[in-house]
């Protein structure tokens, strides 16, 4: 099919909405949303009135003369993304997966909005404050690396771990859940994976629906559950001082929803804090755009070039002090916590466990927890083998 200047452009049902600095169009079938400049959605207005390309190519250099007008690159990737309907009366065929709206909406709207509303909002903020006036008043209930090892046996620690993980982290995706439910909006948990690691994650694409000033309450949600739950497991220490295996799970919970509440501020990743930046900001690659700045200096840091709009420049530069700034707390977090209780598990338990009888079950457990590390090593060195060959 050949484009002409006198083609006549028909795009599928979209919706736009301004954002921050530029617009979020919405394909209303697919459910896929893209960010796109004032002069894009003129030429999308101006294509909807049937007027031929020739006509929109004139208006858009007069409206808009400090813009590099490339139409034919427009409808160029309008039809990358599937997003025009007819070209000069003749279909364009495209294929794609429409997205389910139904996701908990057994939820009721009502409850969304009990734990996730202005007062609530404030709260969250005062029970961090509370949380940390908690252990400024007793030094003793900051976590400790320590604190992972409620019992003598290793596999005894590493299960407890695991189900206290896994239950904090269903209460932290569930806290998005009834976010995005309390502005009516569908939301699922899915399973995904970080190379070999299983993790969950909620879907939350449907926030563009949203005002860019709403969003952020959707995105915090998940730490404003941690943070909940932080100040509870602090608070119940002082109750249950006499108990010590419910004040070694305490403990335990503290340490893994701190180092969670952490990691949210290495933006290096894509944390939810990383999304409320790009959500303040309005520049929504600034980690692709972030690492292509830091690369003048450190090359591997380099990934594919993505599109920076007049006026992200400042911000993608500020944004990479806090890439480098998360990338410093990871190591000081693995130094803190990490290391030290390698080392532990290592010297106080594994080594003296091969020490015993076989039939021991200290010996067994030293066995497991040997195997453990060589796996995870081995894992990680598959991965590092894995990029360098796919690098090179």
């Amino acid at each position: 099919m050949e484009l002409t200047y006198t083609s006549e452009i028909s795009l599928l049902p979209l919706k736009v909405r301004k954002d921050n600095r530029y617009y979020i169009v919405e394909d209303e079938v697919t459910g896929d949303f893209y960010e796109m400049p004032e002069v894009c959605i003129t030429a999308i207005e101006l294509m909807n009135k049937k007027i031929p390309l020739r006509e929109i190519e004139k208006s858009l250099i007069y409206q808009y003369p400090d813009e590099d007008i490339d139409v034919w690159g427009f409808i160029n990737q309008l039809l990358e993304l599937n997003l025009v309907r007819e070209i000069d009366g003749i279909p364009i065929q495209r294929s794609y997966v429409e997205q389910s709206k139904s996701g908990f909406s057994w939820l009721p709207q009502s409850l969304g909005r009990f734990f996730f509303n202005p007062i609530s909002s404030k709260l969250y903020v005062l029970l961090l404050g509370a949380s940390i006036g908690l252990i400024l008043f007793k030094p003793d209930l900051f976590p400790r690396y320590s604190d992972l090892f409620m019992f003598d046996l290793m596999f005894q620690n590493i299960i407890t771990l695991l189900l206290i993980s896994f239950f904090l982290v269903i209460l932290h995706e569930f806290g998005h859940v009834l976010a995005v439910r309390s502005e009516g909006l569908p939301a699922k948990i899915e399973v995904g994976n970080r190379l070999f690691l299983i993790v969950l994650e909620t879907d939350m694409s449907q926030v563009w629906k949203l005002p860019a000033e709403k969003r952020n309450k959707l995105y915090l949600a998940g730490m404003n559950f941690d943070v909940a739950v932080l100040f509870l497991a602090l608070a119940a220490q002082f109750f249950v001082s006499d108990n010590a295996v419910t004040i070694g799970l305490l403990k335990l919970v503290v340490l893994d929803t701190f180092i969670r509440l952490i990691y949210q501020t290495a933006v290096f990743m894509k944390t939810d804090l990383y999304y409320v930046i790009e959500n303040l900001t309005g520049c929504y690659n600034l980690m692709e755009n972030g690492r292509n700045f830091l690369a003048r200096w450190m090359p591997f840091l380099r990934v594919p070039e993505t599109e920076t709009f007049a006026g992200e420049e400042k911000f993608v530069r500020r944004y990479a002090g806090f890439y480098l700034a998360g990338v410093l707390l990871t190591f000081i977090i693995t130094a803190y916590y990490y290391i030290p209780q390698m080392i532990f598990a290592v010297s106080e338990i594994m080594l003296p466990g091969f020490l015993e009888p076989i039939t021991s079950i200290r010996f067994w457990d030293s066995v497991v927890f040997l195997l453990q590390i060589v796996l995870v090593l081995g894992l990680l060195f598959y991965s590092w083998t894995k990029k360098y060959r796919l690098s090179s």
